[in-house]
């Protein structure tokens, strides 16, 4: 019995073996082409890779823009306005014949026309000066509006300048996006687009 479960265990071993040794055939073979070359899934990933720039650095271009606006707000302007009687005549006048009447009324001859035209003087200049302490300028409240064209800058984000090494040379491109470590290059060594 015991060597029954032996041999079983040998065989088994040897099938086992057997398998494994034809299935890694099977792998070599589908490696290799009829003519003795490399399967075309081997070939692909060289090429492909040829295809590729590896990234040295990438630039954010921003650009400013200014977009005017207005700002407009309200102002409390007080304006003054001068007197009717600017000059004072009224006062100057009526001083001035109420002076000459009280003048009129002193002395004779003369005398009484002397003290008439210095009550006149006297009165008109009392008058004037009255008129003066009454007289307020007038002030007038108005709001207006005032308004300013200021300038509002804003800076945009308008590419990104990659530079690039493909073979041995290095080139910048302008692209809309941020391309990460590696671009796509076309034949003529133009960098299309990512590939992270």
């Amino acid at each position: 019995m015991k060597s029954l479960t032996i041999n079983a265990l040998t065989i088994g071993m040897a099938a086992a073996l057997s398998l494994g040794l034809s299935a890694c055939n099977r792998n070599a073979d589908a490696g290799t082409s009829a003519d003795g070359g490399t399967a075309a899934s081997g070939a692909a990933a060289p090429a492909e890779a040829d295809n590729y720039a590896r990234v040295v650095s990438v630039d954010p271009v921003r650009k400013t823009v200014n977009n005017p606006k207005q700002v407009c707000k309200d102002e409390v302007v007080t304006q003054t306005t001068p007197p009717k009687d600017e000059h004072r005549i009224a006062g100057t006048a009526i001083g001035a014949v109420a002076g000459g009447l009280l003048g009129n009324q002193v002395g004779g001859g003369k005398g009484k026309t002397l003290a008439t035209v210095a009550g006149a003087i006297g009165g008109g200049y009392a008058g004037n000066r009255i008129q003066a302490s009454r007289q307020h300028a007038n002030t007038t409240s108005t709001v207006e509006r005032h308004c300013d064209t200021v300038n509002n800058s804003s800076t945009k984000l308008v590419g990104y300048d990659v530079r690039y090494e493909y073979k041995g040379v290095t080139r910048t491109v302008r692209m809309d996006h941020d391309p990460g470590d590696r671009v796509k290059v076309e034949e003529g060594v133009t960098a299309v687009s990512d590939a992270r």
